[in-house]
């Protein structure tokens, strides 16, 4: 029975820090991606190009605090052409967030680098109908 338990615990610990590891990861994933299309939709969609990027960080920052990353994420927009609301212009927002791994001490962070930084690009095309700017 003590053995039992024993190995029960010495493999079940790294199992479940693993899952919850995973599990943050994915969130990550799941939040950057998210970010990037939105953010790409409300770019393309805003009434003036003085509207944009404001909207654009607004649905990004939606997307980021979905899943946990409040304040954490960051996001980058090219245009294609200038002005950027030109129809059929293309806007690429990129989204970007660093998931630090759980339960792991400040001052471990400060000697390794236990972080996974992850990254998403989405490509949005103005709608060729859209009056000109």
């Amino acid at each position: 029975m003590v053995e039992f338990v024993f190995l029960g615990v010495l493999l079940l610990v790294p199992l479940i820090y693993l899952v919850m590891a995973l599990a943050r990861v994915q969130a990550g994933s799941y939040a950057v991606t998210t970010a990037a299309r939105e953010a790409g939709r409300a770019f393309v969609t805003a009434e003036s190009g003085e509207d944009a990027a404001g909207r654009a960080h607004a649905a990004a920052n939606v997307a980021f605090g979905d899943q946990g990353f409040d304040g954490q994420g960051s996001l980058d927009i090219a245009c294609s052409t200038s002005p950027c609301l030109t129809p059929e212009a293309r806007v690429e927002t990129t989204a970007h967030v660093t998931v630090p791994l759980p339960l792991i001490p400040a001052f471990a962070r400060d000697v390794v680098p236990l972080e996974v930084p992850l990254t998403a690009s989405h490509l949005s095309t103005v709608d060729r109908f859209r009056g000109a700017p």
